[in-house]
Order: C-alpha cells, then structure tokens, then sequence
C-alpha cells in the first residue's frame, strides 16, 4: 500500500496537516515518536492564540487531537530512521516497518537544548529540568534559577514564583528576547530577580543541586548562588536528523514557499523548518499549508 501523505509528528503543525490532509480526501497516517502534542504540551499558559484568550498547552492540543479524530486521522506511534527518497515513491523507515507514500510532512517539531556545563547531565531528574510546568510543583518555598531570556523562559519563570521562594533568571546578553507584556510582568514581579550579562559555569550538588556557579561577562566576576532547581531555556535543536534535506547550520529545514523541501514530494511544517517566528499560530498555518502544497504535488505525478 503506498500512502498519498506521511505526516511526522502530531503537534500543532502535524495534527493540522492531518485534518486537511483528511479533508483532501488523502489517504493519510501521522507517525508520532513519543506522544500527541510536542513541546507546546509543555506550556501552562497561552495568550496569544487566536479564540482562546488564554488556555494551558495541554488543552489546546486535546482540542487539536479531538478535531483530527473527527475526521479519523489515522495514527501510529513509531520512531522515523530514514526517508529514503525513490523518485515518486519515498518510503519511510521507522523503528518498527517500512511504509511507502506519494509525499511526506516533517513536522516534528524541536528538542530543549542542553546547556553542556559540568553537573548538568549528573543533575538532569535531579535538580535540572527543561520543563517548569512539569516539575516546578517540587520546589515549592525554594530558591532556583531559571536560564534563558526568550519567550518560553520569562513566561516559565513568572509560572515559578507562583511555587517558589525566588527565581533568580540568568541571562547572557543585558537585555531580553521576550515579547514586551512578558517582560513587564516579568519586571514587576518581586519573587524575580535578573542576573545579566551572565553564563553558568557549573552546577553542583551532591545527591541533589545545591549551587550554581555564574560568572559575569563583562566584569568576570564569579559568584555562587544557593539554588534548589536549575530550569534550562537555552534555545532548540530542531528533529531533524533522519532527512537528508538542505539544512541551515543548526539544522532546520530550509523550505521554498510552498514549504517544499530541496527533496521533491517532502514539506516542512512548523517549528523544524526556518522561519521567523515559531508560535502555535504560525505551526497551525504551516501544517495547512503544507497539506495543500502536497495535494497539488500528488497531481503533477503521473498515475
């Protein structure tokens, strides 16, 4: 059976592409790794959604996956190897079979990024964590530290204070990325205190974090902070790796406006691909777009 789209990964992009896809009248399967929703699962907060003045992440995406069962997306839980590209035939290898398609849709999203500072990786589980909504609730009354400037990381430090003692937001650059409401409330919130112009040296502990050491750009001052939790917001990697399609330097799909790939017949959807904002309202119009682009694909492919 050679399937008329693959769609990779079932969040906001992903599911999308699976309900047009659908309403296309395409035979269509989403092939998701770990679980239904990707990294906006992770978001306790979201305000600038259109139509949901504010909504957790983890609501947003059962309304999303309730809206792609209405049409009966079909979904399979596997693990993508490779693509192998045989002209109008590209088959998918996954950690459980072969399957073949017209077309495919990357949507699989990003990965935190690692810090690469000494105890990090002894410490992950242990005190160092990628995700405040999921395990900010352990360090109710405590002090921790909260590295980033961007979006996700101010929004997640101000969702800390709610539990914490003190959120110390360790910063390299003496301004923020954030958008400028998050900022302001980020500013006026006394549990926040900013450490600019700053990296993280190590992290240290003995059975758990205890400490981190930070050292200043400019100045190259060193000091010690007494932290319970250390919480990364460092930037992504995009999921990338088993497509053999032009990359950037850090390895997200370069796409055409169509959001083909360089690879005829594979599109790019959502936050994996270059672009210049990565929310879930532009991963939902990439996901639509991306169906319709593979539909008209599949009628310039001789039968």
């Amino acid at each position: 059976m050679v399937y008329d789209v693959i769609i990779i990964g079932a969040g906001p992009a992903g599911l999308t592409a699976g309900i047009y896809a659908k309403r296309a009248m395409m035979n269509t399967v989403l092939i998701e790794k770990v679980g239904i929703g990707g990294q906006i699962m992770k978001t306790h907060k979201i305000e600038n959604y259109p139509g949901y003045p504010q909504i957790s992440g983890i609501e947003l995406m059962q309304k999303m996956e309730e809206h792609a069962k209405k049409f009966d997306v079909e979904t399979t839980f596997s693990e993508v190897l490779e693509i192998k590209d045989r002209g109008d035939v590209k088959t998918i290898i996954t950690s459980d079979n072969e399957i073949e398609t017209r077309t495919v849709i990357i949507a699989t999203g990003t990965s935190p990024r690692r810090l690469g500072v000494p105890g990090e990786a002894n410490f992950t589980g242990k005190g160092v964590s990628t995700c405040a909504t999921c395990d900010g609730f352990f360090f109710r009354g405590k002090d921790v530290a909260l590295i980033g400037g961007g979006d996700s990381a101010i929004v997640e430090a101000i969702f800390l204070t709610k539990m914490v003692n003190k959120v110390y937001v360790i910063h390299r650059r003496d301004e923020l990325r954030a958008e400028m409401i998050n900022q302001k409330r980020a500013f006026d919130n006394p549990k926040i205190e900013f450490v600019w112009n700053s990296n993280v040296q190590s992290i240290e502990g003995n059975d758990m974090v205890q400490k981190i050491t930070v050292k200043n750009k400019i100045t190259e001052e060193v000091t010690q902070l007494d932290v319970s939790g250390v919480f990364m917001y460092v930037g992504v990697d995009p999921n990338t790796g088993f497509i053999n399609a032009d990359k950037d330097n850090s390895g997200f799909l370069k796409t055409s406006p169509d959001l083909s790939t360089s690879i005829p017949g594979i599109f790019a959807a959502g936050d994996c691909r270059v672009t210049l904002l990565r929310q879930v309202a532009t991963a939902v119009g990439d996901g639509a777009l991306a169906a319709v682009s593979a539909q008209r694909y599949i009628g310039t492919l001789s039968n």
